[in-house]
């Protein structure tokens, strides 16, 4: 059973509703009993723990934005936040399959899918009979997926899709793909596959070093034959899967920071616990001034990511300032973890304590997404107003 704490240096909890506590016990209780007693294994291991989806989907942790008309549990963006970043507490690989099952798959069919679309895949996605995955990078257009080469063309009343995407979350064991490609007119549209569409398949990505408990892989499209009536018919452009990212990075800027709360958690139970020169390292000044920086941080990043809830639920967050809030919470994430493992010294890097797996999890998590860099230029753009990225 995990001995964590949830660190609330500013008292945060008395901004959250009752209903919330009780989200995020029910949430941490399921990661403490069933996550965290079978991740480490799975992580040396580079498996996947298919089997808890089943439970994942009873806790309503896919799509939980999502109207209950459709399946989903119609949580605010506060929720799901707080969920995330008890998923992310656990590991972020599993938090990643979350985020894309509820971001980059239903989101999109909900936002711009027609009503049979959202009536044929909301409810099986929402109660994990079916699993999905997000195709919008590819091997040569990563910071930059308007340039992709993915592209269809019009046969009657279907269409052909070729090309590739890479570095695709759930892709080895996804029932359906929501892919971005270009039309013979260059305009981008979103496009429902689904497995059992010949000439689509889905390779797996081996000999990762981070996410090692997450299942990824890539798509590929060769002469792919899928009706039109797969087409989102509501969006066009590169707004629609941008307008995903969004949400996914509103999931990431909460669950990286479960992450770093985790990893403070243990250095500072373990700096109690470990003598060297006849008192607790707690008691030293460098040991002290590690954790009071990690503290600073967390809290920082929680008053960042309760606002930006806040604006969210009003529908007044920007893109940019999701951007701010992603690239602030994985950077701090990343930080604390490599801080942690200090105080830890050699044990730091053994499986018995999760610090190195955040650690190395978080270095995918501070790429996808929008990497630093990319999130750092649309901060730039946005104050400034000058295009940096051309």
């Amino acid at each position: 059973m995990s001995n964590y704490q949830s660190p609330d240096y500013y008292l945060l909890d008395e901004l959250i509703s009752e209903e919330h506590k009780m989200i995020r016990s029910t949430v941490r209780t399921w990661v403490n009993k069933k996550l965290l007693p079978v991740i480490e294994q799975h992580a040396q291991e580079a498996t996947f723990p298919k089997e808890l989806l089943p439970e994942m989907a009873e806790l309503g942790l896919f799509g939980p934005t999502v109207p209950q008309e459709y399946g989903g549990s119609g949580l605010d963006y506060l929720a799901y936040g707080i969920m995330m970043q008890e998923l992310e507490r656990g590991d972020s690989g599993i938090r990643s399959t979350a985020s894309v099952q509820g971001s980059l798959v239903m989101y999109p069919i909900f936002a711009f899918g027609d009503e049979e679309q959202k009536r044929k895949y909301l409810p099986k996605l929402a109660s994990g009979e079916l699993m999905g995955c997000f195709g919008l990078t590819e091997p040569d257009h990563g910071s930059n997926p308007s340039d992709m080469l993915c592209s269809y063309t019009e046969d009657g009343d279907d269409i052909i899709l070729n090309g590739s995407k890479m570095w695709i979350s759930n892709a080895p064991f996804a029932d359906l793909a929501i892919v971005w490609a270009k039309n013979e007119q260059d305009v981008v549209h979103g496009i429902i596959v689904e497995r059992n569409t010949e000439g689509f398949t889905t390779p797996e990505t081996h000999n990762k070093w981070s996410l090692r408990a997450s299942a990824t892989g890539e798509l590929v499209f060769d002469h792919a034959r899928i009706p039109k009536a797969n087409i989102l018919p509501n969006v066009k452009g590169m707004k629609g899967p941008l307008s995903c990212l969004n949400q996914a990075r509103y999931g990431i800027s909460w669950g990286a920071l479960g992450a770093a709360m985790d990893c403070y958690d243990t250095a500072l139970r373990y700096s109690k616990e470990r003598t060297q020169f006849g008192k607790p390292i707690a008691g030293f000044q460098l040991q002290q001034k590690k954790l009071a920086e990690m503290i600073t941080e967390i809290t920082k990043g929680q008053l960042l990511v309760w606002r930006l809830s806040q604006l969210k639920n009003e529908d007044r967050a920007t893109p940019a300032q999701i951007s701010m809030a992603k690239r602030n919470s994985v950077e701090v994430a990343l930080k604390i973890a490599r801080e942690s493992r200090q105080v830890l010294g050699a044990m730091g890097i053994t499986g018995e304590y999760s610090i190195m797996r955040h650690m190395m999890n978080l270095e995918s998590v501070v790429t996808y997404e929008g990497t630093h860099d990319i999130h750092l230029l649309i901060t730039g753009l946005d104050i400034t107003g000058i295009n940096a990225f051309s």
